[in-house]
């Protein structure tokens, strides 16, 4: 979740301009059978969740064990929260020592898929006692109560045995997300103190092996704090384990006793730290304790999704965010759900492997984000039309809004209009699911989140905290605590007050825009700083993206502001377009008007531009940042930053190593190198920027007439006498050099710093590590792989792709960037984009 931005006061409501007005009654069949039947039903259990919060959820902590019951249930001061005071439990014991004394010790606990499509069941008695084996293994490696363990894994079984190991013993564990390159684990690490990693050689994405390991191995070499490693063989790809340091998991798993006793804890005691991105570029560490997230999430996940004894429930989401934690593991878990898990991508080998799966495992019960949904119309209705997907009783959507006609195509085409669908909304620091209908009692409005949970007092408010009225957007606010809330911000307790009960004193500040309609349904409108401020007037990007989707040529769309001296903000809109529809002038100035004909001639975009692809977070979000500086021309058309006419001089470049006499190649002007030292195979005069084969983008390439500048030491390229140099990569050579323990750093430092001035990069000096490149996965994992392998180019079109996929470079390389042919064979191939605004 991003940090909430400062929001001026000026910004008093947000204009809601979309009004949806269909409406869907939970089926007969569905209610009969739903643990919450009515409207009634529903508001009654909440006017006491709100009234008499204690004991509600004294009542509903009932139904889990503890060792020692709490002695008060909430103590509040705001904003700091304990609930459960004195109670201890544990919450691995709740997921399967508590059904192993049943009947369920024998029904599935895990159902795991793997993209080459092994399948594997665990039972709740295989999976307790593979838990308390890898518990004990925690236990011999010196892991204590209270020490911190990082999780860095694909999705496999063994992912969930360490985080339920790691509750078992009660060491909090922090899970980094699998497609994160080595300085984010860096960062999670050093924040965390973490005293053990537990990964993988790798995984699959796409019938390539993505590598993990090798990332942990470079990400410890400044990570002091960790004094084991424990590697999972999945995919058997030869690694070097440092003696002492590294372990094989099937070997300590085949030393370790299955009787592990769960550890009672204090129901404050922190179970997990999930790190969440922010505005500054450092992510913060989400503090969730054993009890109220126990309780949270067991609820939620009970009521939510309507579970029945026989379910088999899928959540498609990645473990490494807090979906995976939440909704594949401990609610799931909590309630004695049979719980699916796949390793790999939607569309491998083709695109219905989902519905594949749903029809060959029986799921009832999908849960899965708008992205995805997107994705799947674009890719046509022939692939869900395939298959029967009969099995299916309930379709879920969580991580961002959900446009009213993606939510008729989910229920239409994957329900049959037989499914009800639970919209739901929460985040990172919420720890489970705030706002959703509870199915069998509230009738349902696509792209409205309905109603609050119980227990769930939610508000949209001005900046001043008064109540908008009906109809009207403004700030969506929490007024009372909440079990599985946040407790901190991991070492940084400034921060938690700071960013989510300042903004409005005395509530909990989401950081999203909303709107609440007279049935006191809520409509999520995104975060505040997706709010558009035209012509006076306030409106959520959303609405206007849902206004876009709607028309029959649109797949999806992303709204963004750009300064306008007229209008203070003129709307920008990039759309992607239905296989077979060509992008015409005729079809922009269509859809203005069908903007104009749907909410108003005041949401009409001022422009609109086709692409083939939108950029996109790892997570699936848009990355409107970048949308952002294209359409205000902070970027040119062809995804070069604009240059500035001021540079200011250079810190001078330290000479490499001399080569020897008996090495033939190309001499600049000041230091010359070796062979050996230049990590990217021959030299050329014409290479004295990025080496041909890691030519990423045309905007880290220096023009091919470049005259003598500060900086540039006299090296050599086309026109370089002739002409006067403006170019500012061309001030300081980017040359790559040796650390003191003989390893290669990509960049000189000074480069690096120069070229996080010019807004190419964000650039840590101290720790000397690129921290996000506009295309993070190129410079993580393509320019490492280049420069292990010391060659100037691997294989061409297709076989490059598959070349880099095998190293890791997951879906974000398959989707963004294609292998361009050069237009003579003299010509070097060369990096570039379908999108230029993704580089």
């Amino acid at each position: 979740m991003a940090e909430n931005p400062p929001v001026s006061a000026s910004g008093s409501s947000i204009d809601s301009v979309l009004h949806e007005q269909r409406k869907f009654e939970c089926p007969d069949h569905f209610r009969e059978h739903a643990h919450v039947k009515s409207l009634d039903d529903y508001e009654r259990i909440y006017r006491e969740s709100v009234e008499q919060p204690e004991k509600f959820w004294g009542r509903v902590a009932d139904e889990l064990h503890w060792f020692k019951k709490w002695d008060k249930v909430l103590e509040w001061n705001n904003p700091w929260a304990k609930w459960f005071v004195g109670g201890h439990l544990n919450l691995s014991y709740n997921c399967l020592d508590r059904h192993v004394k049943t009947a369920r010790k024998n029904k599935a606990a895990l159902i795991w898929e793997s993209e080459p499509g092994e399948v594997r069941t665990l039972t709740y008695q295989q999976l307790h006692r593979e838990v308390q084996r890898f518990a004990n293994v925690l236990k011999s490696l010196g892991v204590k109560k209270g020490d911190r363990v990082a999780i860095y894994m694909g999705m496999t079984p063994e992912l969930p045995i360490a985080m339920l190991a790691c509750a078992r013993i009660g060491a909090p564990h922090t899970v980094v997300f699998g497609g994160f390159a080595s300085n984010a684990l860096v960062d999670r690490i050093h924040d965390s103190q973490a005293v053990a990693v537990i990964t993988q050689d790798g995984s699959y994405r796409r019938g390539s092996e993505v590598k993990l390991f090798p990332a942990v191995d470079e990400a410890l070499k400044s990570c002091p704090s960790v004094k084991h490693v424990v590697v999972y063989k999945r995919t058997g790809t030869p690694i070097n384990l440092q003696a002492g340091r590294d372990h094989w998991w099937h070997e300590l798993m085949a030393k370790a006793s299955d009787e592990c006793p769960a550890e009672p804890l204090d129901a404050e005691h922190p179970l997990y730290i999930l790190y969440t991105s922010g505005t500054t570029g450092k992510p913060k560490g989400v503090v969730h304790t054993t009890g109220g997230y126990s309780i949270g999430t067991y609820l939620t996940m009970k009521w939510v999704f309507d579970l029945k004894e026989e379910d088999t429930y899928w959540c498609t989401a990645d473990i490494g965010w807090v979906t995976g934690h939440s909704y594949i593991v401990y609610g799931p878990l909590q309630n004695g759900a049979t719980s699916l898990m796949y390793e790999g991508a939607p569309n491998f080998p083709e695109p219905d492997r989902f519905w594949d799966i749903i029809d060959r495992h029986h799921v009832n019960v999908f849960y899965t984000a708008p992205t995805a949904i997107r994705t799947f119309i674009k890719w046509g209705d022939e692939w869900p039309k395939k298959h029967k997907m009969d099995s299916l009783r309930l379709l879920g959507t969580v991580g961002e809004p959900i446009n009213p006609e993606a939510w008729m195509w989910y229920r239409e085409v994957i329900g049959h209009n037989r499914c009800p669908i639970v919209d739901t909304w929460w985040q990172t620091e919420t720890g489970h699911i705030m706002i959703a209908p509870m199915p069998g009692a509230i009738a349902t409005k696509p792209g409205s989140a309905t109603r609050p949970m119980p227990g769930v007092v939610a508000e949209v408010v001005t900046m001043d905290g008064k109540p908008v009225p009906d109809g009207s957007g403004g700030f969506l606010i929490l007024k009372q605590p909440w079990p599985g809330m946040l407790r901190t911000i991991y070492g940084d307790p400034d921060r938690y007050v700071r960013q989510y009960w300042s903004q409005i004193p005395g509530v909990y500040f989401t950081g999203d825009g909303a709107r609440k309609d007279k049935d006191g349904y809520f409509w999520i409108m995104g975060r505040v700083d997706d709010v558009l401020n035209v012509s006076g007037h306030r409106l959520s990007t959303m609405e206007v993206e849902s206004a876009l989707v709607a028309h029959e040529a649109v797949a999806e769309a992303a709204v963004v502001g750009r300064p306008d001296d007229l209008k203070g903000q003129a709307i920008s809109a990039f759309v992607t377009l239905e296989q077979g529809r060509q992008p015409t002038h005729e079809l922009k100035e269509e859809l203005r008007r069908w903007v104009a004909k749907e909410i108003g001639a005041l949401a009409k975009p001022d422009d609109i531009r086709f692409t083939d692809m939108l950029p996109k977070t790892r997570s699936g979000k848009i990355m409107r940042r970048l949308l952002r500086e294209l359409a205000s021309g902070s970027l040119l058309e062809d995804g070069r930053p604009r240059p500035s006419r001021h540079y200011s001089r250079p810190t001078p470049i330290p000479p490499l190593p001399t080569r020897s006499r008996r090495t033939r190649w190309p001499r600049t002007s000041g230091s010359v190198q070796s062979r050996r030292d230049w990590p990217y195979g021959p030299k050329s005069h014409r290479s004295p920027k990025l080496p041909r084969s890691v030519l990423l983008s045309p905007h880290l390439r220096a023009p091919a007439r470049c005259g003598p500048a500060p900086g540039c030491q006299g090296r050599r390229n086309p026109g370089h006498e002739s002409a006067p140099s403006r170019h500012p990569l061309c001030q300081i050579a980017p040359r790559p050099f040796r650390t003191a323990s003989g390893s290669f750093r990509t960049w000189h430092p000074s480069f690096m710093e120069r070229m996080a001035q010019l807004n190419y990069i964000q650039y840590d000096s101290v720790g000397g590590s690129v921290v996000s490149i506009l295309c993070k996965k190129i410079v993580t994992r393509v320019t490492e792989t280049f420069r292990k392998r010391r060659t100037p180019t691997v294989c061409h079109g297709e076989p490059a792709k598959s070349f880099l996929l095998r190293e890791g470079c997951d879906d974000d390389l398959g989707r963004w960037l294609t292998l361009q042919r050069p237009a003579s064979r003299s010509a070097s191939w060369a990096w570039s984009s379908r999108l230029p605004v993704l580089l």
